[in-house]
């Protein structure tokens, strides 16, 4: 502590570099900016989600499973929020399912009801409360 506090008068702003992906706080002790943020750390596409997990996971999936999930895991949540699930047939969007999320970490899903019409090319956008892609993932439904 007392080497980067020296630092930290010496360079004066520049001492910021020294932490190599954090910030000082107003302690002078490193912080992580990743903690301030939501940050995803898992997301894709089952056939089922049980007890918190995703089952069967896949970019391929049968119009005869009746149902398709989004699965997505936060592993920061500063705070109380919501993602939005925004569901793309053919690029055309089908539907948008908004969930919230709670601090400290949070896994939500949604899910698809598949009719013969829900054959070929799928996406799901994963946007935050802003707008701002997270992810976009990208299946199939096939015979």
């Amino acid at each position: 502590m007392e080497y980067i506090q020296k630092w930290k008068m010496a360079l004066g702003g520049a001492a910021i570099l020294l932490c190599l992906g954090t910030f000082y706080d107003k302690n002078g002790l490193c912080g992580d900016f990743a903690a301030d943020k939501l940050t995803l750390s898992s997301a894709v596409m089952s056939e089922d989600v049980q007890d918190h997990q995703p089952l069967n996971e896949g970019v391929v999936f049968s119009i005869g499973i009746g149902r398709v999930f989004c699965y997505t895991r936060f592993d920061v949540v500063p705070e109380k929020t919501y993602i939005t699930h925004n569901w793309y047939n053919r690029d055309n969007l089908s539907t948008k399912i908004k969930l919230p999320l709670q601090p400290p970490r949070w896994t939500t899903y949604s899910a698809i009801q598949l009719r013969e019409s829900d054959k070929g090319p799928w996406r799901v956008e994963v946007t935050d409360s802003g707008g701002r892609i997270l992810q976009v993932l990208r299946f199939s439904v096939t015979e």
